[in-house]
């Protein structure tokens, strides 16, 4: 599973069978439950689709955040550029 302090997954057990919910800490004190899914017949089939799919938002999550800065650090190529040819 991949680490991370601010994303994790929290199994439990229900009348129906197995819940697995992504909890993000928002504070200390407050989590908030992103995504969750429900009906699994085992703690196993939940922990393992639970750890599947905190890799996979962690995988988006840092794919966005790159590209976001690449296109900062374009704009700002863009700006020097600019700059430099008003000069």
């Amino acid at each position: 599973m991949a680490q991370s302090k601010k994303y994790s997954c929290r199994v439990s057990q229900n009348d129906t069978g197995w819940t697995a919910e992504i909890v993000r800490r928002a504070s200390a004190k407050k989590s908030i439950v992103t995504k969750k899914q429900d009906g699994f017949a085992t703690e196993a089939e939940a922990q393992t689709w639970g750890e599947t799919e905190v890799g996979n938002f962690l995988k988006k999550l840092n794919e966005n955040e790159s590209s976001k800065r690449r296109a900062k650090k374009a704009e700002q190529e863009l700006k020097a550029a600019q700059a430099k040819k008003d000069q």
